[in-house]
């Protein structure tokens, strides 16, 4: 007989589930809730100790699928693309991505979801300015419509297993397991049967996963899963063992997406990293012969404003307000200045401790009923490689609430002044395609 306890058990002793036992957990937890979540919690924690096989992540994946409906938009707009990002410390490439695509022509239809971990997401970051995500099936095909994309969270009838078990994994501490992270976003694309997924998986501390090997295979792992669903998608390794551009936090990192679309990029990574994800798409779809005359058409879409108007246009389609948008929305009660207490050049020892300190100050959710402070956030005035002089302004910390010393002390902490700028790693390790 199937039952919570034996599949504890079985995890316990590193033992591999069976489709029924997969099914039986997901069905009983989310559907019927007779599985408690400390219950699910041991499951997961389990999980995250001892691992899923390719045989089990395959299994929960199409439990998480078959726990709601899937939609299929391309008969609506044509090609419609899906992307998504394991997330990461000032990871805000999805809300320059896809305006920048859609002003192209492409059409772009995405589940995201909120911060995991230390790590932030897309859909508090779209709240954060008043747009709503939580929108119906209407709602959507009528945003693909007139602006040929639209952002959604997971409703109740999409992914919901998905939705359920995340919020669980993010309060738990169970978030970096290749099995669970392969079937969390692969199901949600897979609900979503748009013509080509493209995923941005982070290799650094400031991402899920800490190593390339492990990338990697996690890589190759939701590749072959897409796979066996007859899906195209390709994969692109990009680093995260620095914090990407100098904006972290809700509003600050939508008010610097906002920046990047009119051509005032925050640097030169984040600038890379947007044109080489787009370009690749571009040719994907033949729509370009190479990378020079891809990136001409991105130079084109940023220096007339289409893409910037395509977001502007499609957030206030979602509930936010057009002329709040086009102002200055970013006002938080609270400011610290972090100086820097030598000459040298900068470098940052942790991606991480920066997503965990901006969890001190409320970017993210420490808990499941934890709220989150759309206004803190911190902005890096000086990146990693750059120079201060001593007293020059290093970062600047926000908060609707008074911002501690030992917030303070922290980010100090994680400050390096070297005698030469140190080489960072590409932006981009390596892409793969299924």
């Amino acid at each position: 007989m199937i039952n919570i306890f034996t599949l504890i058990e079985k995890k316990k002793h590193k033992q591999e589930l069976t489709k029924q036992e997969i099914d039986y957990f997901v069905d009983n937890y989310v559907k019927t809730n007779t599985i408690h979540d400390y219950q699910a919690s041991a499951l997961l924690m389990a999980i995250c100790l001892n691992g899923l096989s390719r045989k089990e992540t395959f299994f929960l994946t199409d439990a998480y699928v078959r726990s709601g409906k899937t939609y299929d938009y391309k008969k609506y707009l044509s090609p419609v693309i899906d992307k998504h990002s394991l997330g990461g410390v000032g990871d805000k490439v999805s809300l320059i991505f896809a305006p920048i695509i859609c002003a192209l022509g492409i059409g772009v239809a995405k589940i995201s979801g909120k911060g995991l971990g230390w790590t932030g997401g897309t859909i508090d970051k779209c709240n954060s300015v008043g747009i709503n995500c939580n929108i119906s099936e209407q709602q959507a095909i009528s945003s693909l419509k007139k602006n040929k994309m639209f952002i959604t969270t997971q409703t109740a009838d999409l992914v919901p297993a998905d939705k359920k078990i995340y919020d669980l994994r993010n309060a738990t501490s169970c978030v970096d397991s290749d099995g669970l992270v392969a079937a969390s976003v692969v199901s949600k694309k897979i609900a979503l049967k748009s013509d080509y997924v493209y995923l941005d998986v982070k290799v650094g501390d400031g991402g899920l996963i800490g190593k390339y090997e492990k990338a990697l295979n996690l890589s190759k792992l939701m590749l072959d899963i897409f796979k066996s669903a007859n899906r195209k998608a390709a994969v692109h390794i990009t680093d995260m063992t620095q914090p990407l551009g100098r904006s972290i936090g809700n509003a600050l990192e939508v008010k610097a997406s906002l920046e990047c679309l009119l051509g005032k990029w925050e640097d030169a990574r984040t600038k890379k990293l947007i044109y080489e994800f787009v370009s690749d798409v571009l040719l994907d779809f033949k729509m370009c012969k190479d990378k020079k005359s891809a990136y001409k058409k991105i130079d084109e879409v940023i220096n007339n404003k289409k893409a910037y108007n395509q977001f502007i246009d499609w957030a206030a389609t979602n509930g936010a307000n057009k002329q709040k948008l086009t102002s200055n929305f970013f006002k938080p009660k609270y400011t610290a200045l972090i100086k820097a207490k030598k000459t040298g050049y900068v470098f940052y020892k942790s991606a991480r401790a920066f997503g965990l300190t901006s969890l001190e100050i409320g970017v993210g959710k420490k808990t499941i009923t934890s709220n989150v402070d759309f206004m803190a956030g911190i902005y890096l005035n000086k990146i990693s490689s750059e120079k201060a002089n001593k007293g020059d302004t290093i970062m600047t910390v926000y908060s609707s609430n008074p911002i501690s010393q030992a917030v303070i002390k922290s980010l100090e902490d994680n400050i390096e002044y070297l005698a030469k700028p140190k080489t960072l790693p590409p932006i981009i390790y390596k892409v793969l395609h299924n």
